[in-house]
């Protein structure tokens, strides 16, 4: 494996390690305040903690913080807002069915697994519309972890369908989406000005929504406020700008997308930590079986590289 490869992967665990403890924080949140609020909230938190990156990031290489050209200006505006737009989707369908969740139900575990079943659908959309060719190696460590997945994260019982779990299965279609949307873009604009303009475009939607269907006061925004700045500066800001980077030194969608999948794992390792609840034998096997598919698909790219 080259070193940027290796960058990338690095990149992509850290983020799905961020990702992985927000599902704590999302349900303690959705506690006080509503969906929309949480985004709107989490969203622009982002944002202006990635204002000061960019202006570090540009006088450190010379170049102006608005592109020199209306042609880039407008391809910056276009990528930013179509990716904030589908995580503006995702997010609202994630946070949505976490939240409504009936009590006696795994949430953490059930919204885990759902959400990260983009493994095995940004593949299928690469294939059916994008006409991507998918290595047969790949495609088996796809399978194996989902088959991991479900070993962590199943375990507690799946059998009942609540409408939770249709909210973020859809959440998984759009998040694939929006994978695929970053994807095509980063090599074309900056990364870090992207992350930035698709949360800006994310939490001006979710603040529109937030205004029409909800009513949140001050005070409960205030009590859900730790959960927030987590989401937004870590989850958000942090998260979502490693996803870009790493995608960017990335050749491959879907071995990203088998990366990111493991905040399954951490949102595990998070419970464990923070709630205090303990990872059960199969669990542990199913983190196993998890860092086995990263290592299977790793293979192809590495029998490329000897030819």
């Amino acid at each position: 494996m080259n070193k940027r490869k290796l960058l990338s992967n690095i990149v992509l665990l850290t983020a799905a390690l961020v990702w992985g403890f927000a599902f704590v924080f999302q349900e303690q949140a959705a506690q006080y305040v509503g969906t929309f609020t949480v985004n709107a909230t989490r969203s622009l938190v982002a944002t202006v903690a990635l204002i000061p990156l960019i202006l570090f990031t540009s006088k450190k290489s010379g170049r102006p913080i608005l592109e020199r050209t209306k042609t880039d200006r407008n391809l910056m505006i276009k990528s930013g807002v179509l990716c904030g737009t589908f995580l503006c989707l995702s997010s609202s369908l994630q946070q949505f069915g976490i939240s409504i969740y009936p009590d006696d139900a795994a949430v953490s575990a059930r919204s885990g697994f759902i959400t990260a079943l983009y493994v095995i659908v940004v593949p299928i959309i690469g294939v059916l519309f994008f006409k991507r060719k998918v290595n047969i190696t790949v495609w088996i460590s796809v399978f194996v972890a989902v088959a991991g997945l479900y070993l962590l994260c199943g375990t507690n019982g799946i059998s009942g369908i609540y409408l939770g779990d249709v909210l973020v299965l859809c959440c998984a279609v759009s998040f694939s989406l929006q994978i695929l949307c970053v994807d095509h873009f980063i090599d074309r604009v900056d990364s870090i000005k992207l992350s930035a303009i698709q949360f800006f475009t994310c939490g001006v939607e979710s603040l529109i929504l937030m205004f029409i269907f909800e009513d949140p006061t001050m005070s409960d925004i205030m009590l859900a406020s730790k959960a927030i700045l987590y989401l937004g500066i870590m989850s958000s800001g942090v998260g979502y700008t490693l996803q870009i980077i790493g995608q960017k030194y990335s050749d491959n969608p879907t071995v990203a997308s088998i990366l990111m999948s493991l905040e399954s794992v951490f949102a595990a390792l998070g419970g464990w930590l923070i709630m205090g609840k303990a990872l059960s034998g199969v669990e542990i096997i199913g983190c196993v079986v998890m860092f086995f598919a990263i290592v299977l698909a790793q293979l192809p790219a590495k029998e490329k590289s000897k030819e």
